[in-house]
């Protein structure tokens, strides 16, 4: 029987680059450092992220910020705060009552407000939930992964963003089909290289020097849609940690060689370069702006060639959405009673009778 195709691949005129942020401050660590803690690892983290702003705007660069609920609200009342009722009081007992004055390691709208206002337009998304709660925790049951997505949307929200776009606590992927009812169209998935797949082991870890000891060459990814609707568009690196004990052994030419093997690789494949770190990462060198300044030049390069193109993540979701109106109605046109269509999707395909629209949305004609 006669197959005909849709490829995401077809959407890619030229490679993209991606860029998104884990804007977390002290809530990704909350069960790791305290405060003073925190602060000894990553000195000046307050000032990261404006910092990290100053210089995206400066190279005319839009990226998408993934952050915490718990960040953008005003103040809370710590663990007896309404909105942390759903989630385990051993998860939220470390968390502080105050606002940001009080407590500016958790609470900072005035940030948001700044992204909100910030030329080139930059993307906010929702991290982890309100609190970066692990998904894959033993403590999370359902109900309570729904009560952190649902209370993290809730906070953005408020702060006057309506996300489409998530990133999981520690790449910890789970309860997928709960993100398009809280109006989630595109996700960040595990790193692809088999560095991250190992996960933090010591072999995950032994793996990852290893690529950067070899400057090995990130993968080019290809949105996937993992539900109709819901696109997983992977990250392809996450900057290696450039604190004294990594950089001795590894020195910070190797991440900015590596971004530049990425972009390059998604020039040659016209495929996604998506590049992720931590704001707070920067602060772990006295180098670690000039390094990410040195990064931003390569971008602009390629960028200015006309390369590659710098989308975000939402961008991105958004352009598949519009492939697929285009493409699939003709397909399904053009495609003989009783046939199949096989949708490619990031490398892997599936074959599915156009009549049951493959799980588009996309209408049909003649239905």
């Amino acid at each position: 029987m006669p197959v005909e195709y849709y490829d995401v691949h077809k959407q890619f005129e030229r490679g993209a680059v991606l860029m998104s942020l884990d804007t977390e401050q002290i809530w990704g660590y909350l069960d790791l450092y305290n405060e003073l803690q925190f602060r000894q690892q990553y000195p000046d983290a307050l000032e990261a992220h404006a910092k990290l702003l100053a210089c995206l705007a400066k190279a005319g660069v839009s990226a998408t910020w993934f952050m915490v609920g718990g960040m953008t609200l005003h103040g809370s009342e710590g663990p007896r705060d309404r909105r942390m009722a759903g989630l385990p009081y051993q998860w939220t007992a470390k968390i502080p009552a105050g606002v940001e004055v009080t407590a500016p390691l958790w609470y900072r709208q005035s940030f948001v407000e700044q992204l909100r206002a910030a030329s080139p337009l930059q993307e906010i998304g929702l991290h982890g939930g309100l609190t970066h709660f692990i998904w894959t925790d033993p403590q999370a049951t359902r109900e309570v992964v729904e009560w952190e997505l649902a209370e993290g949307v809730k906070a953005l929200k408020q702060a006057l963003v309506r996300p489409l776009s998530f990133s999981f606590g520690r790449e910890q992927e789970a309860h997928h089909d709960l993100l398009p009812a809280q109006g989630i169209r595109c996700y960040r998935g595990r790193t692809v290289s088999r560095a991250f797949q190992l996960g933090r082991t010591r072999s995950g870890a032994l793996a990852r020097l290893l690529d950067e000891l070899c400057r090995s060459i990130p993968l080019p990814v290809w949105p996937q849609e993992t539900l109709p609707g819901l696109w997983n568009i992977p990250s392809s690196l996450f900057l290696y940690p450039i604190r004294a004990s990594r950089t001795r052994v590894v020195g910070l030419q190797s991440r900015i060689e590596r971004f530049s093997r990425g972009v390059a690789a998604a020039t040659r494949y016209r495929g996604i370069f998506h590049f992720c770190l931590h704001p707070e990462n920067l602060t772990e060198s006295p180098h670690g702006f000039s390094m990410f300044e040195d990064i931003l030049e390569r971008l602009i390069l390629s960028r200015d060639r006309g390369d590659i193109e710098i989308l975000t993540m939402s961008e991105m979701a958004a352009r598949m959405e519009r492939g697929r109106e285009r493409e699939l109605p003709n397909l399904v046109q053009a495609t003989p009673p009783g046939s199949l269509i096989r949708v490619s999707r990031g490398g892997t395909e599936r074959d599915c009778d156009p009549v049951r629209r493959c799980g588009s949305r996309v209408p049909l004609r003649g239905q």
